[in-house]
């Protein structure tokens, strides 16, 4: 991976290159990430949908969501992205210079697809030159390549407003169908607290009251339940879905499958 940015401050323009074997892993999406794939495929899931982005597609990841990602290289080559990240500070100075607003709690899809456009093509084109020097963006052309994306992503798709200038935070939701549908990702409860819009202290107050068990307990145990099923029902091997479904480790995963339902899973 290689950055864009000075140094001294947090890079918001990432390049990203892996070569010859294909990687998986999650991740929450604090910001707005605008993507082009250079090389390689990207599959994503948000949970519910799964998304496959090809060499020379583009896409906006929103931010506040969890995704599960592989990436994979093409054959004899590199995986390849650039990314641009589209921070709520550089957002809310945009939106004061050029007036534009956004309506709060906007819904729809975690990833944005967007349709191949010539303008899209020719902003990514131009930070290759930094790219293939292995040279720095100082912070204020980085500053000036951020508005322009953001620029460009308005002419081409003017309802983009309504995403990128919502600054709302996550408002209080059904937390028994948001439970259901991201248990099987591996983060902190501080984190399903504040996607769920709530404090860590209501967040396990409603946990309790809806499912009746603590928020550690019950995700274990619907984590094993998905995973008993796939092994059973769906011929998954231990090593397929203990990942998946949120798990550390495969040892911690045989260990709490084995003391649940009695048997190793790899003997199911």
């Amino acid at each position: 991976m290689r950055t864009l940015g000075d140094d001294k401050q947090v890079p918001k323009i990432v390049y990203s290159c892996y070569f010859t074997r294909s990687r998986e892993g999650e991740q929450f999406v604090p910001e707005h990430v605008f993507s082009y794939q250079i090389a390689g495929t990207l599959f994503m899931n948000d949970g519910h949908k799964d998304y496959t982005f090809k060499e020379g597609e583009f896409r906006i990841n929103r931010r506040n969501q969890l995704i599960k990602f592989v990436k994979q290289p093409p054959p004899d080559g590199e995986f390849k992205t650039l990314s641009i990240y589209l921070d709520q500070e550089t957002l809310r100075k945009f939106s004061l210079e050029y007036g534009y607003t956004g309506e709060p709690h906007q819904e729809g899809d975690p990833i944005l697809e967007l349709k191949p456009n010539a303008l899209y093509k020719s902003f990514m084109d131009s930070l290759l030159p930094y790219l293939q020097q292995n040279q720095t963006i100082n912070g204020n052309l980085q500053a000036i390549k951020l508005k322009e994306a953001i620029l460009i992503l308005l002419q081409v798709n003017p309802e983009l407003k309504d995403i990128l200038f919502d600054f709302s935070e996550p408002g209080k939701i059904d937390l028994e169908a948001y439970m259901n549908k991201n248990f099987h990702f591996n983060v902190e409860l501080q984190r399903f607290a504040y996607l769920t819009g709530r404090s860590l202290a209501t967040f396990k107050r409603d946990f309790e009251k809806v499912f009746h068990s603590s928020p550690s307990r019950w995700l274990q145990q619907r984590r094993l339940q998905e995973a008993h099923y796939l092994i059973k029902e769906k011929g998954k091997t231990p090593s397929e879905v203990y990942l998946e479904l949120g798990f550390e480790d495969l040892s911690h995963f045989s260990f709490a499958f084995k003391k649940t339902y009695g048997v190793a899973p790899s003997k199911i």
